[in-house]
C-alpha cells in the first residue's frame, strides 16, 4: 500500500476513532482526530491536509456541513465521506457538496485505507507507484527503499520524511512544512525535531540525496 501523510479524521464515536487512527498511524499516516464537527472544521481551517475522513452524522456541525464549508472557502483538500445511508440520493447529496469519495458504514478497515491511499495520490497528482532519484528507487506500493538495487530499512516516520520530499522533489520543503507533514496530534516536536530526522535519513540514503538550502530547508535531488 502506497503510505501517504497528514490525515484529519473526524468521528464523534470515540471507539471507532480510536481504531481507525490506530490503524492509519500504524499504515504510516500523520493522523489528526476530532470528536464533532466544530472541531473538525476548525483543524481543517487551521491545517493543511492531504486528505479528511468525515462522518456525516456529526455533533454540533454535520459531515456535509464541514464539507460546504470548505468548499465555500476554497479549501480544495480531498474528502472520503463516511455514512450509513446506503441511498443514491445521500450519495450524490455528499458528491454534490464537493466529496472526492463515499464509503458506506459499516466499512472494511483495509478499504477505508485503500481508499485514503488513493485520495493522497489525487491530492499528489499521480499515480504512479514507484519514484526513481537517479540510484534512489521508492516502492510505495511495498512501502520499500533501494539504492543500487540495496534495499535500505526505514522506519515509520524516517518512511513519511523521504516520501514527502521525494513527492515534492526537485522543491525547496521548508521545515515547518516537513514537521506539520510528518508529525500529528499525539507528538510535541522538538526545536530540531527535522533537522535530526535528516541527518538520520541521509546515514542511510546518503548524504547526497538530500541538500540543505541555508535559511529555506531541505531539497531532495537524484543521487
Amino acid at each position: 500500500m502506497m503510505k501517504a501523510m497528514r490525515v484529519l479524521y473526524v468521528e464523534d464515536s470515540e471507539s471507532l476513532r480510536r481504531s481507525v487512527g490506530r490503524a492509519l498511524r500504524h499504515a504510516g499516516f500523520a493522523v489528526d482526530t476530532a470528536a464533532d464537527g466544530e472541531e473538525g472544521l476548525a483543524a481543517a481551517e487551521l491545517n493543511e491536509y492531504d486528505a479528511l475522513v468525515l462522518d456525516v452524522m456529526l455533533p454540533k456541525l454535520d459531515g456535509l456541513g464541514i464539507l460546504r464549508r470548505l468548499r465555500a472557502a476554497g479549501r480544495a483538500m480531498h474528502v472520503l465521506l463516511l455514512t450509513a445511508r446506503d441511498t443514491i440520493p445521500d450519495r450524490v447529496e455528499g458528491l454534490r457538496a464537493g466529496a472526492d469519495d463515499y464509503l458506506i458504514k459499516p466499512f472494511a478497515l483495509e478499504e477505508l485505507l485503500a481508499r485514503v491511499e488513493a485520495l493522497c495520490r489525487r491530492a499528489y497528482g499521480t499515480k504512479c507507484e514507484t519514484i526513481r532519484l537517479g540510484a534512489l528507487e521508492l516502492d510505495l506500493s511495498s512501502r520499500r527503499v533501494q539504492r543500487a538495487g540495496v534495499e535500505i530499512s526505514l522506519t515509520a516516520r524516517e518512511w513519511r520524511l523521504l516520501e514527502y520530499l521525494a513527492r515534492r522533489r526537485g522543491q525547496v520543503v521548508r521545515r515547518a512544512e516537513i514537521e506539520e507533514h510528518i508529525y500529528d496530534e499525539l507528538v510535541e516536536p522538538m526545536s530540531n525535531v527535522v533537522d535530526s530526522a535528516v541527518y538520520g535519513l541521509r546515514r542511510k540514503i546518503g548524504a547526497d540525496v538530500i541538500q540543505t538550502r541555508r535559511g529555506l530547508g531541505y531539497v531532495l535531488e537524484a543521487g
